[in-house]
């Protein structure tokens, strides 16, 4: 009975040491060990790199021109489409106005009559003038305004104190026409056509003619170009 309380009392024990080791975690040394989940609220963010927006480019150069051109495009003013810009559209007037000084013609006139600027001419013509062409601005400003040297060809004239149609109306005042004279003929009238004063000139080289407020009509034929006198 002994002997066998012996054996009883070792299988207890080894039982007991399997128990032991099974809680223990001493498995297998060689088994991974499983890596923690990492949960999405869990990762750091990834910043984004916002693009760089490219500096646009000014297409017009740091000059006087460059700057006219710039203004007129922000502004909207056109020119005649015979012109690549603005600037060369005041390039062009600067130049072409000490040619009909020399021709023995007004510049203002010429500026006036020829080329007729319209609104956004007269808006390129007072923004450019100035940096671009200053020794013939003074001219331009007064001739914008319509101060300028009104001359007059051959044809018939209506009297009127405020001329605003030079084509077909004249100022009351002293007239002058220079050069070879042969064949003019000229003419002062009533509103009704009555003959107030005339000449027909075979050979001159100067005729002066004053034009009365009164006067209803002025006519001129072969005569070329009439001045007024200061």
């Amino acid at each position: 009975m002994r002997s066998m309380s012996r054996v009883g009392s070792a299988a207890v024990v080894v039982a007991g040491f399997v128990l032991v080791a099974g809680c223990g975690g001493g498995g297998d040394p060689d088994a991974k060990t499983p890596h923690p989940t990492v949960r999405p609220s869990d990762a750091v963010p990834t910043q984004t790199a916002e693009p760089t927006a490219e500096p646009t480019q000014d297409p017009f150069p740091d000059t006087p021109a460059g700057d006219l051109d710039r203004k007129a495009e922000k502004a909207g003013w056109q020119v005649d489409s015979l012109y690549d810009a603005p600037s060369d559209y005041v390039d062009d007037i600067c130049e072409s106005m000490p040619e009909q000084q020399k021709l023995g013609q007004d510049p203002g006139e010429w500026l006036m009559t020829a080329q007729e600027p319209d609104e956004d001419e007269t808006a390129v013509l007072r923004a450019g003038m100035p940096k671009l062409c200053p020794k013939w601005w003074p001219d331009t400003r007064k001739a914008l305004a319509g101060d300028f040297v009104h001359t007059y060809t051959d044809g018939t004239y209506e009297v009127k104190a405020k001329p605003k149609n030079f084509g077909g109306e004249i100022a009351p005042g002293t007239y002058r026409v220079v050069g070879d004279l042969d064949g003019c003929y000229w003419e002062r009238s009533t509103r009704a056509g009555d003959i107030i004063d005339n000449n027909f000139a075979s050979a001159a080289r100067e005729i002066t003619v004053t034009i009365a407020a009164s006067d209803g009509l002025f006519q001129a034929e072969n005569c070329g170009t009439w001045k007024p006198v200061d």
